[in-house]
């Protein structure tokens, strides 16, 4: 997969230790990629880095993105060919409640990366991860292209969109002939097993599930572009192998990588094919007493993907669903959650693979 070009290649993760970057690890592993990971310890006792053991399988490293300093030492001292920049304030609801951490974290934290890239001759390409909120969001009824102006009302989204200019700015001033080469890469809403960070639909209806109590929708109506964790994941990893090519300099560039249309739909509807999936449960509308602004209505138009790298999604929002139930109800069960994930991985990339997608086949 991937043209073989991460087995042996040093890979450097930050964020690893968050539901999305402890997926990443575990595929790179599976190519043969020497990990590095650079975060934060993970949030809660229970979380997906531990269960996947990544702490005694990659080269962990404890480090807050916000230290240039420690950043810029990890960085010289694993040299890697390859940068994911997944570190980040990730929740929404958490950016109105310290809207400085969150600027510090996804954007000095991003310019703190982008500085120690620049200064690591290794380094061949870098994909700095921010989210579809970048977007001055007009709830369009249409996707959202990478020409589309940025923005954002929350601080999170405000932040992100920050973080791209950050990363367009230093992709114009400094990408010379023998500079990383840098892009940037905006995913839809991400689930799949592992996810427990506060806030977010799929974890709450596993905890309400558990506990015999009904899941809270607090925006229902609201439609987001939802995808499995190894869609993007996917698209992260066949744009690093292309940029580092003797041509990749096309490629940095910035990047949607979202879901067909089918898959954009409301949370309402989300959260009745997660309950139908798992055989149990019920929800409550129940709006916030103090409402803060969200947006309504998301999508991304990830055509510029399709027709250049040859991308697109491999499972439906029904297939997705099935396996995300199936991972939380295999740990639930007490069965292997690294044989679990592994048999999702390996179920994604054979149907990539009969789908004809390039990253899965050798060109």
């Amino acid at each position: 997969m991937f043209n073989g070009a991460y087995r042996g290649s040093r890979v450097l993760v930050t964020g690893h230790t968050g539901f999305k970057g402890s997926w990443l690890c575990h595929w790179l592993q599976r190519l043969g990629a020497q990990v590095t990971g650079v975060a934060l310890e993970p949030d809660g006792a229970l979380n997906l880095f531990s269960l996947l053991g990544l702490r005694e399988r990659i080269d962990h490293r404890v480090a807050d993105v916000r230290d240039a300093h420690a950043i810029q030492r990890i960085v010289a001292e694993t040299r890697p060919a390859y940068v994911f920049h997944l570190a980040a304030q990730a929740l929404v609801r958490l950016s109105y409640q310290e809207p400085k951490a969150t600027f510090d974290v996804n954007v000095g934290g991003t310019v703190n990366l982008l500085e120690a890239v620049r200064s690591c001759p290794d380094v061949r390409s870098c994909v700095v991860v921010t989210s579809d909120k970048c977007y001055d969001n007009r709830e369009w009824p249409w996707g959202y292209r990478e020409i589309d102006p940025l923005g954002g009302k929350d601080p999170y989204s405000a932040s992100k969109a920050a973080a791209e200019l950050a990363v367009a700015s230093w992709r114009h001033s400094f990408q010379g002939a023998a500079a990383a080469r840098l892009s940037s890469v905006r995913a839809g809403n991400v689930i799949g097993g592992g996810d427990w960070a506060a806030n977010r639909l799929v974890p709450d209806l596993v905890t309400a599930v558990a506990s015999g109590q009904a899941l809270d929708l607090r925006n229902p109506q609201a439609t987001r572009p939802w995808q499995h964790v190894l869609e993007p994941l996917s698209g992260y990893l066949q744009l690093a192998e292309r940029q580092a090519r003797s041509d990749g300099a096309a490629y940095a560039e910035a990047w949607n990588f979202g879901p067909h249309d089918s898959a954009v739909i409301s949370v309402r509807r989300l959260a009745e094919l997660l309950l139908a999936a798992w055989g149990k449960g019920e929800i409550v509308d129940k709006p916030h007493a103090v409402p803060l602004h969200e947006a309504g209505a998301l999508k991304l138009d990830s055509s510029k993907a399709m027709a250049r790298l040859g991308w697109h999604c491999v499972w439906d929002v029904e297939r997705t669903v099935e396996r995300t139930i199936s991972w939380y109800r295999a740990h639930q069960e007490g069965h292997d959650c690294i044989a679990a994930t592994d048999r999702q991985l390996d179920d994604f990339t054979r149907a990539a693979g009969d789908h004809g997608l390039a990253w899965a086949t050798r060109e």
